[in-house]
């Protein structure tokens, strides 16, 4: 595809412009996410993103536990200007080869500096709290966030996967400017109260997985060992049967239009708040391109309405997460 300026939009009220779409690194540097990775084809996915325009990268301390905030190092250290940078805080290894949850205000400063030492930055554009424990107040949280904020470590501060009681707690305490959330045309759990009450507090609603972690681009996937989706409900081969019509259907409406699934799945999610910010995670550049071309595809009121009815005619089968992970969510 050719070069073009990626469009923007505002992160919430703040002022601040971001790319429409963002990129969710997650598995650049990763196998345990979403299969092998290929360290050169990751760097040169990042690179090819600011060829795009698309500059609001999204990573967290636990990616690789901490391999993915390094990978992105030697990037930011020539282009940083270019990049906004929303990294996460919250998990921790156990142990045992896996993570527990620990959010505590005692933590969240020496969480903030590990992080900018990995990535060789001197400040965090956006940092969030990766999910609420309720254990720990969210206004001693949030606090204690700000605090970075006001040290000039962190620039904006955000939630993610939080109820829109906690939003409107951390709100209250400090002002919010994203809540990340994954929403598709598979996950639509945040239109009840969430993406309500972000309008209402004037946060941007920052949707990660939007493609459905590639179920609606690749129904049937090949899974590896270590890849984190077998431990998802929604990817049993039952469940991917049940699925298979709301697939194929999505399918057959983004080749009426003459643009892929993926396209048609961003363009929708575009299209649902002036605010709102799909971050499509990939780790190669034939994806990242096809994922750009999202931005200039516009949706007509029918098409739209073919959507609504599709969805209603298919609902989504399986959990998003097993019962563990589940746990964690809206809370």
């Amino acid at each position: 595809m050719n070069d073009y300026l990626m469009n923007t939009r505002e992160l919430g009220h703040t002022g601040q412009q971001v790319s429409a779409l963002g990129l969710g690194c997650m598995s650049m540097a990763s196998d345990y996410a979403y299969g092998p990775s290929d360290e050169r084809e990751a760097v040169a996915t990042l690179h090819r993103a600011l060829d795009l325009g698309i500059t609001f990268w999204d990573t967290a301390d636990v990616y690789g536990f901490g391999a993915n905030e390094t990978l992105l190092r030697p990037v930011l250290a020539t282009q940083r200007q270019r990049v906004f940078l929303a990294t996460k805080f919250g998990f921790v290894a156990d142990g045992q080869g896996g993570t527990r949850l620990d959010v505590r205000p005692e933590r969240v400063a020496a969480a903030c500096d590990a992080s900018l030492q990995r990535l060789g930055i001197d400040t965090i554009d956006l940092y969030y709290a990766h999910r609420i424990d309720p254990a720990v107040p969210v206004e001693e949280m949030v606090g204690a966030m700000a605090d970075l904020v006001t040290a000039g470590k962190v620039r904006f501060l955000g939630l993610s996967e939080a109820s829109a009681a906690s939003l409107r707690r951390a709100a209250a305490t400090h002002p919010i400017a994203a809540l990340q959330s994954e929403y598709s045309l598979f996950t639509r759990d945040v239109e009840a109260e969430i993406l309500p009450a972000c309008r209402e507090l004037g946060v941007s609603l920052v949707a990660f997985s939007p493609l459905g972690r590639g179920l609606l681009t690749n129904p049937g996937p090949q899974l590896a060992e270590q890849d984190l989706r077998r431990t998802m409900p929604r990817f049993g081969e039952e469940v991917g049967d049940a699925n298979a019509p709301l697939v194929a259907g999505l399918h057959a409406l983004a080749q009426a239009k003459g643009i892929s699934t993926a396209q048609l799945a961003l363009a929708w999610l575009l299209r649902q708040d002036e605010h709102l910010i799909p971050i499509p995670g990939t780790k190669r550049r034939k994806y990242l391109e096809e994922n750009a071309g999202a931005a200039g595809v516009a949706l007509t009121g029918a098409e739209t309405q073919q959507l609504q009815e599709l969805l209603a005619a298919h609902p989504v089968a399986g959990a998003r997460y097993g019962e563990g992970a589940l746990r964690l969510v809206n809370r």
